[in-house]
């Protein structure tokens, strides 16, 4: 276990974390530290307990807040699948009844082509009589 000491409110605190968390948990104590001084600054001394509560309040109300804004992103990211997939759907559709008009233009065009074809060889065969 590593062993890290971190200052609220002018209060040393020794912290025990895992080895190599110790960067971390500094990290986090300053930005509790950074809310703390916020508190004091705007209530004045109204005691260690107090203010690292507020403080400790407006850093959940932060985790609160990201938790919703992850949730309306998911639930973003779900419709915008659900509408990609839709409009694949779609597409494959469009496609295939593209295809299909393609193909029956084709079988026309052969068809006419053998009709004309078939009507010009008759002409030629008749001119040559």
């Amino acid at each position: 276990m590593a062993e890290v000491t971190v200052t609220l409110n002018g209060r040393t605190y020794r912290l025990e974390c895992g080895e190599g968390e110790e960067s971390h948990l500094i990290a986090l104590a300053e930005y509790l530290g950074s809310h703390v001084d916020t508190m004091m600054h705007k209530f004045g001394q109204v005691g260690d307990d107090r203010l690292i509560l507020m403080a400790s309040l407006m850093v959940t109300d932060e985790l609160w807040e990201t938790r919703r804004q992850m949730q309306e992103l998911k639930t973003a990211l779900a419709e915008a699948r659900r509408d990609k997939s839709a409009a694949d759907d779609t597409t494959k559709t469009l496609q295939a009844d593209l295809a299909a008009r393609v193909s029956a233009a084709a079988d026309r065009l052969d068809l006419l082509n053998e009709r004309v074809g078939g009507g010009l060889e008759a002409q030629q065969h008749g001119s040559r009589r």
